[in-house]
């Protein structure tokens, strides 16, 4: 029987404000470059006010995924916590009108905490260096997890980034229980080289208990099985799960399948904004593999919706990724 969904992402609701600087703001204001680090309410007021002209756009990491696979017009939800407050609206709207379903119940207009942000400093090189007031996003908990949607999709995929939460841990237990007994297949994103240091123990018992398939990129895989060489932790990776695909920017994407390993280059791409590369990756082969293609094939369409998405600023889709796939005979 069909299920309703094809993929449900589970993340942090947060919207992304975004603005150019040079590398020696990122100095002046003790930003690490290239990475996400995370802030309280305090510093994201002081960084807004100091930054200079910004976009304010809907964006968290599985919440790029799903509008990216909705874009494609692929069966897709959300779960994600946001305060019934503007941005909060302007994160629900913005995801809905991409087409995926969203539901999560907003925190009331009077808790204390806001609607979770991320200022991204963009520097002249497309390098995004992110700054991320979790807010409501931090207090997802198994009572936000409707298990009948959780048990109504083929694909799970969780955001490494969502471990960083009190109830976090739960509510994923809960979800990835409902999934995988209705018959359901989990996915993991390592999010952040950072984001592995903080969970290593965590990620590595979901991935060899949970997982059918793990995203990553190569500091992360590194960082992962703390080690230096990329073969051998790809190997690594590969026996513990079914299905593995590891980024490297530029130099395109291994896919680890069934005891084979295949490559996906990438073609050249002006980069302007490297905000939500990974995870318009993660939509194109999530929407690859649900449409009956093979694990290299939906490798190729990640690289190219990740190609169309760090060509102008903003972390969903602008351009017909469809149209796209179409022009490069991968549909």
């Amino acid at each position: 029987m069909t299920k309703r969904y094809q993929v449900v992402g589970i993340g942090n609701a947060i919207v992304d404000v975004l603005s150019h600087a040079e590398d020696g703001f990122l100095a002046d204001h003790g930003i690490e470059k290239g990475i996400m680090q995370l802030i309280d309410r305090h510093r994201a007021v002081h960084l807004y006010g100091q930054t200079g002209p910004s976009v304010e756009v809907s964006g968290g990491s599985a919440a790029n995924t799903i509008a990216g696979i909705a874009a494609l017009g692929g069966r897709s939800a959300y779960v994600g916590k946001v305060k019934d407050d503007q941005l909060g609206a302007i994160f629900a709207h913005d995801l809905r009108a991409q087409g995926a379903d969203y539901a999560t119940p907003m925190a009331p207009a009077g808790a204390e905490e806001e609607t979770g942000r991320c200022m991204i400093i963009v520097t002249p090189d497309g390098e995004r260096s992110m700054n991320t007031y979790l807010g409501w996003s931090e207090y997802l908990s198994p009572a936000d997890i409707d298990e009948a949607q959780m048990a109504d999709t083929d694909w799970l995929f969780l955001e490494g980034y969502r471990f960083d939460g009190p109830d976090s841990h739960a509510a994923f237990a809960r979800a990835i229980r409902a999934a995988r007994g209705a018959g359901g297949r989990v996915s993991l994103t390592l999010s952040d080289p950072f984001c592995v240091e903080r969970h290593r123990d965590a990620f590595r018992r979901m991935i060899v208990e949970d997982l059918d398939l793990l995203f990553c990129n190569r500091a992360e895989l590194l960082s992962m099985y703390q080690t230096d060489d990329f073969d051998a932790a790809l190997e690594t990776a590969a026996r513990e799960v079914d299905m593995l695909v590891c980024t490297e920017s530029e130099h395109g994407a291994h896919v680890l399948h069934g005891g084979a390993r295949a490559h996906a280059p990438t073609e050249p791409v002006k980069v302007v904004d490297a905000t939500g590369a990974g995870d318009l990756f993660a939509a194109g082969y999530l929407w690859g593999i649900t449409h009956g293609h093979p694990p290299l094939a939906a490798a190729r369409m990640g690289n190219v919706a990740a190609g169309e998405v760090i060509s102008h600023l903003g972390a969903r889709p602008e351009a017909d990724l469809r149209a796209l796939f179409r022009a490069r005979g991968l549909i």
